[in-house]
């Protein structure tokens, strides 16, 4: 059981009221920001991830956002270098680098290559489309997001595979000479996890090349069936997906009384949260989400992640309300939507003895060989954030890998994903077990 630890690194001195009136975090203007409390807060999340190995976490799991005081990791591959030195044993996981936006798969495949070396060989390197925002920020043409994504992953592993010089002459992306001479420690390539909020292409796209697929923070009953999709494809391929192939991250705050989990779990909605990440022009701008993908989001409440859920799609296709902003009432529903959130089991909220029996449910429901905890958002303290991580790490890890090893949960290291073979013909075997919880296709 491979157990995470992440964090968007949100900068944290931002008035809620500027978040609620611009509508989402993005596009806030960055005439708010301030560099000393910036370069402090960089400072500390990179010791926080430092911390986070000294703590025992297996993972520590790094993304990238642009123009979005949600995340400060603007470039994530600069603190993945700082990390690969200063850790020594955790992996460093990158959830992930937007393929779509970057437009350089060349300098992509060697940043990652000295990142892998200068570790030792401990990069998992991650794959993501890139949030709707990211189109806009970086003027990317969203109609085009899938197949840049997928010519610039092909291309990667060709150029950390196939030995050079060669030249290359694809669809969106050309190079007269292709010869990196830093090549990643691991061989043939670092192994890849991607992430990813409920799109079948996505998941279509990880059985084929058995990659290990992340869901992040789905609600429960869409993920067992996302699940299913991957487990029927990879038996398409000859495989039998099992925990190996599967990871889930859910936001989680600890502390030593329910009181104070409560109080600082308000930071998961604080300005709105991760439904706030940006407002719907910027989400789901034409041509990003194809319609398979924007009928599941139709029927969700909340994903609760990019802001991506049917209440924003509905919100795009009718227009927003512009009217005068009572805060007060704001505030109540976001209370309201904490409070539904742990009810779903999206939000994990507690002591390390109330959340230990909800984890282990979501554990046993998805039958997860990856978990990962999202961390505190907002303006909490240092020490809060600590104390939960210390919490978690100390009471809930050791629970997490005995009932892991008892339930016969194996991890991508355990089991190389897609190494089980299946017979043609042959009925695959279950991956979810929706009888810990019943109710979830109701």
């Amino acid at each position: 059981m491979q157990i995470g630890y992440f964090t968007e690194r949100p900068y944290r001195w931002l008035p809620e009221e500027v978040i609620l009136k611009n509508g989402a975090f993005f596009a806030v203007s960055n005439k708010l920001y301030d560099r000393e409390r910036a370069a402090d807060d960089y400072h500390y999340y990179l010791d926080e991830n430092c911390y986070a190995e000294d703590l025992g976490f297996d993972v520590v799991a790094l993304n990238e956002h642009h123009g979005n005081p949600i995340c400060m990791g603007s470039v994530m591959n600069v603190e993945a270098s700082v990390l690969a030195y200063r850790t020594k044993r955790v992996r460093l996981v990158l959830i992930g680098n937007p393929l779509p936006v970057i437009k350089h798969p060349l300098r992509m495949a060697e940043e990652l290559a000295e990142i892998d070396l200068i570790s030792r060989g401990r990069l998992v390197t991650g794959w993501v489309r890139g949030a709707g925002s990211e189109q806009f920020f970086n003027n990317a043409n969203p109609a085009y997001n899938r197949e840049m994504f997928n010519e610039a992953h092909d291309f990667i592993v060709q150029a950390w595979t196939r030995p050079g010089p060669w030249r290359y002459e694809g669809k969106h992306f050309h190079y007269r000479h292709v010869n990196p001479w830093a090549l990643p420690y691991q061989k043939p390539h670092p192994p890849m996890w991607i992430p990813g909020t409920l799109s079948p292409e996505t998941v279509e796209w990880c059985a084929e090349h058995r990659y290990p697929y992340i869901g992040l923070g789905t609600p429960l009953g869409p993920t067992c069936d996302l699940w299913d999709f991957y487990a029927d494809e990879a038996a398409k391929h000859g495989y039998q997906a099992g925990p190996e192939n599967f990871g889930y991250m859910v936001a989680t705050a600890v502390a030593e009384t329910e009181e104070k989990a409560q109080k600082i779990a308000e930071g998961f909605v604080y300005g709105g949260g991760q439904n706030a990440f940006s407002a719907p022009q910027f989400t789901m701008p034409p041509g990003y989400n194809s319609k398979a993908a924007i009928r599941i989001l139709a029927k969700q409440q909340t994903s609760a992640w990019l802001g991506i859920s049917g209440e924003k799609v509905r919100e795009q296709m009718h227009g927003g309300d512009t009217g005068e902003i009572d805060y007060t009432d704001v505030r109540r529903k976001l209370h309201a939507a904490l409070m539904r959130g742990q009810q779903n089991m999206q939000v994990i909220v507690g002591t390390p003895k109330t959340i230990i029996p909800k984890i282990k449910t979501i554990m046993g429901t998805l039958r997860i060989g990856i978990f990962i905890i999202l961390s505190i958002q907002g303006p909490v303290a240092d020490d809060e954030r600590r104390t939960s991580m210390r919490l978690f790490a100390e009471e809930v890890i050791p629970e997490l890998k005995a009932y892991a090893k008892e339930s016969g949960i194996l991890d991508p290291f355990q089991r190389t994903p897609g190494s089980v073979k299946l017979a043609a013909g042959t009925k695959r075997a279950p991956v979810v077990n929706r009888e810990l919880m019943p109710d979830l296709g109701k």
